[in-house]
């Protein structure tokens, strides 16, 4: 009896043990499934806010967005009525394709890309068409021959005139257009009889699309390239002004900061001018393809906001140099020699900062209101009075003179170097991560490899 008490004790035991194992793992299993849950659920919502940012930053995203849908809903028409498929056939499924790859964001791309892949494919279909006539008569063996010659010229040809800078800029899409229709019709023609009738389907399918794509683009919400130039080009203005204003308050006034300057906003917002010529360069390609639109003419000078644009990023290139050399001369606290020279160079600085960024705001308001600026424009005038008489009462020093201009020399010089020693570490940890080839080891194995003699 007490042998099988003890046995139905340790059995006991033995259950409530197994029982406490299998509530552990179910609580560990439930624990891991909670986190990855909650884990899912910050994304999600993470996800959504930026989706929502993103939108509200511009609404305009979320209209481009429904124009694309509602475009490719009008063109799949063609697909679904039966009277409309009978006349295109499978060459409608080519209106679909046009406008996914013909919308644009803006109207200028669309139009763009819209008018190059219509004439590229009108002309790669001639061609092709007459490529085709001509190798026809060459007979059965001579035919697949002359037509691959004419593949290779062609495509050969065309490739190579994308290396011209005036057709990359604006036709380079259409030069991968004509390649394309070019070769697929005249290397398709060999094997197809009636190739006139699918050349007509396919460029007609075409044309379709890029007509729904410019109706939906131009008369749903436009977004026009040459309105978004403009407003960037007075931006970019108001950013270089904002920089020399923060100059003139924080490192020329009364009461110059005493603070570390390197957090301060002023130092930073030339960044992104410096950063702006491929988005200038892209809107001002797009802007000369798009027709008259508000203030703006059909023969505007975009070429102007491009000429602009170049002026602001050296501008900007200047300030990047003076707020480094700003920043050391507030770390570096060095005295004063001359506090009576200090004081005139000083309100001479805060002067040209001021009027400067007065000017820029200026011609800022008048580029965004399209107002011719004041001719004379007084305020610049008082900025170049400043530097002449801060240039005069240098030159009376020329010794000093000389050691200034020494000593900003080197102060830039030793940003560069400082720069200079991240980009030696910035290689290094390129040359680790790469698992570049080590010199010295290399060298060890080529004396290995040598056979002495």
């Amino acid at each position: 009896m007490e042998v099988d008490h003890h046995i139905r004790v340790s059995d006991g035991e033995t259950t409530a043990g197994r029982g406490g194992v299998v509530g552990v793992f179910f609580a560990s299993c439930w624990l891991r499934l909670r986190s990855v849950l909650v884990g899912l659920c910050c994304w999600v919502s993470g996800f959504a806010r930026k989706v929502g940012r993103i939108a509200r930053e511009d609404p305009r995203r979320v209209a481009h967005s429904l124009k694309v849908g509602l475009a490719l809903t009008l063109v799949s028409v063609f697909y679904y009525v039966t009277p409309l498929f009978k006349g295109f056939g499978v060459s409608t499924l080519w209106a679909v394709l046009t406008v996914v790859v013909v919308m644009e964001y803006t109207v200028g791309g669309t139009l763009s890309k819209g008018l190059n892949r219509a004439f590229a494919t009108l002309v790669a279909g001639f061609i092709a068409v007459g490529a085709h006539q001509v190798a026809n008569r060459c007979g059965a063996q001579g035919e697949p021959i002359l037509l691959a010659i004419f593949v290779f010229l062609l495509a050969s040809a065309a490739t190579f005139s994308r290396f011209i800078p005036e057709i990359k800029a604006r036709y380079d899409y259409g030069v991968t257009i004509f390649i394309l229709t070019f070769s697929l019709v005249a290397v398709s023609s060999y094997r197809v009889e009636e190739l006139i009738q699918l050349a007509h389907q396919r460029f007609s399918t075409i044309v379709i699309g890029v007509l729904t794509c410019l109706c939906t683009t131009i008369f749903v919400f436009p977004v026009w390239a040459g309105e978004d130039l403009h407003k960037l080009t007075a931006g970019n203005l108001d950013k270089l002004a904002q920089f020399l204003q923060g100059l003139e308050s924080e490192c020329f006034g009364e009461k110059p900061a005493s603070e570390n300057l390197e957090g301060k906003a002023f130092l930073q917002v030339y960044k992104s001018v410096l950063n702006s010529k491929a988005s200038e360069d892209s809107l001002c390609n797009f802007a000369k393809w798009e027709p008259g639109h508000g203030k703006f003419g059909f023969r505007h000078p975009w070429s102007q906001y491009q000429k602009l644009g170049a002026l602001c990023r050296q501008c900007a290139s200047s300030m990047e140099a003076l707020a480094s050399y700003v920043i050391t001369l507030q770390k570096s606290q060095y005295p004063e020699a001359n506090p009576e020279l200090t004081l005139k160079v000083r309100t001479a600085c805060g002067e040209m900062s001021s009027h400067s960024a007065k000017a820029l705001k200026e011609l800022s308001t008048a580029i965004r209101t399209m107002i011719v600026p004041s001719p004379a424009n007084i305020t610049m005038s008082a900025a170049i009075k400043a530097a002449k008489d801060l240039r005069n009462e240098l030159s009376e020093e020329a010794a000093l003179l000389q050691v200034m201009h020494v000593a900003v020399t080197a102060t830039l010089l030793s940003d560069l170097v400082t720069t200079i020693v991240k980009i030696a570490e910035t290689a290094d940890n390129l040359a680790r991560l790469g698992h570049f080839k080590n010199p010295e080891k290399t060298q060890k194995d080529v004396a290995i490899n040598i056979p002495s003699r």
